[in-house]
C-alpha cells in the first residue's frame, strides 16, 4: 500500500497564494479616487463588451481585476445578495461593508478548501450621504479584507499605483481631476493610456438615488 502523498499546510498555502498572484498580475490595473461628489474608479480596460466596473446596488460600485469570469461570478452573487437583503429589510439595510464581509468569507473558504484559489482582487465601494461616509473595501485573492479611505488600487501593479496615488492625490478634487489623476497613476510616467482603452465609472451623490454612472468617451472629453 502506497504512502499519501504529503505537503505541508504552509508550502500549500504558499504555493496557492503564489499562483493566484500570477493571474492577478496578468490582468490590468484599476484604481478608485475619492474626490469632492463621491469615488470615481478608473480602469485600464481594453474591451468593449466586458466590463471590470459594474454598480451593486444604489450607492455600491463592484470592480475586479484578475479571470473575468470568476470575478464576474462574485459581482452576481453580491447582486443577489444585495436585492435579497434590501427586498427583506430595507434598500438603506445593504451596505458595502457587510457585503465585503460576504465577498472575504467565499474567497477565504474557497482559497483554503479548493484545489485552485480564484485568481482575482475586488473592490466594494460606497458612497455615503456625506464624504465622510464614503467607504472602499480591497478583498483579496485569500479573503483579505483592506479598508482604505482616500485611494485604492487592485491589480498587478497595485503597490506602484498606490504610490503615485499618495504622492499626488489631495483632498477636494473635482471628478475630472479625479479621473486624470486615475489615468496618471495607471499610466506611470512613461506611459499615457489612450481613452478608448479606460473604463471609467463614478458613484456620486448628486446622481439621484442610483448614485452609479458609467462614463463615456463624451464624458471623458474626447
Amino acid at each position: 500500500m502506497s504512502m499519501p502523498f504529503y505537503v505541508a499546510p504552509e508550502q500549500m498555502m504558499k504555493d496557492r497564494a503564489d499562483f493566484a498572484r500570477k493571474g492577478i498580475a496578468r490582468g490590468r490595473a484599476l484604481a478608485a479616487i475619492r474626490y469632492l461628489e463621491g469615488i470615481v474608479i478608473v480602469a485600464e480596460n481594453a474591451s468593449e463588451t466586458l466590463r471590470k466596473v459594474s454598480e451593486i446596488y444604489d450607492r455600491i460600485a463592484f470592480a475586479g481585476v484578475g479571470k473575468y469570469n470568476e470575478f464576474d461570478q462574485l459581482r452576481v452573487a453580491g447582486v443577489r445578495a444585495a436585492d435579497l437583503k434590501g427586498f427583506q429589510y430595507s434598500r438603506d439595510d445593504v451596505d458595502a461593508r457587510s457585503l465585503a464581509n460576504s465577498y472575504a468569507q467565499m474567497l477565504g473558504t474557497i482559497f483554503t478548501h479548493e484545489m485552485k484559489p480564484m485568481e482575482v482582487e475586488i473592490l466594494v465601494a460606497e458612497v455615503g450621504l456625506e464624504p465622510a461616509g464614503d467607504q472602499m473595501f480591497l478583498i483579496l485573492y485569500d479573503g483579505t479584507v483592506v479598508d482604505e479611505r482616500d485611494f485604492a488600487a487592485i491589480g498587478g501593479d497595485a503597490e506602484a499605483i498606490n504610490t503615485r496615488l499618495s504622492e499626488t492625490w489631495t483632498d477636494g478634487l473635482d471628478r475630472a481631476a479625479a479621473i486624470a489623476l486615475g489615468r496618471s497613476a495607471l499610466g506611470g510616467p512613461d506611459r499615457e493610456i489612450a481613452d478608448d482603452d479606460l473604463e471609467v465609472a463614478d458613484l456620486a451623490r448628486t446622481n439621484g438615488r442610483r448614485c452609479f454612472h458609467r462614463l463615456t468617451n463624451t464624458d471623458l472629453g474626447v
